[in-house]
């Protein structure tokens, strides 16, 4: 199985994995990548500067294979409707 690395690239910094994953195609590595930002983004006091954050993901020889905002998995929860008045 392919190996995936996910770096997490804030600003100028970038936090490297240096031992990656084992995956079975790219398609999971996006899973994972989502999934991983979510959890992270679910747990952290920092959500505002994460908003600007990038998950890389490289196979084994250092290609890139996707990129993925952290921006692009929050989810604002659906407004309740106002009530109606009668």
């Amino acid at each position: 199985m392919p190996r995936y690395f996910f770096h997490t690239h804030i600003g100028g910094e970038v936090i490297t994995d240096a031992t990656g994953t084992e995956l079975r195609d790219a398609d999971h590595a996006w899973e994972v990548a989502r999934d991983t930002i979510q959890a992270t983004m679910a747990e952290t006091e920092a959500q505002a500067r994460l908003m600007g954050a990038i998950l890389v993901v490289t196979d084994e020889s250092g290609e890139t294979i996707l990129e993925f905002p952290f921006s692009e998995v929050v989810t604002l929860a659906p407004e309740e409707p106002a009530p109606t008045v009668h």
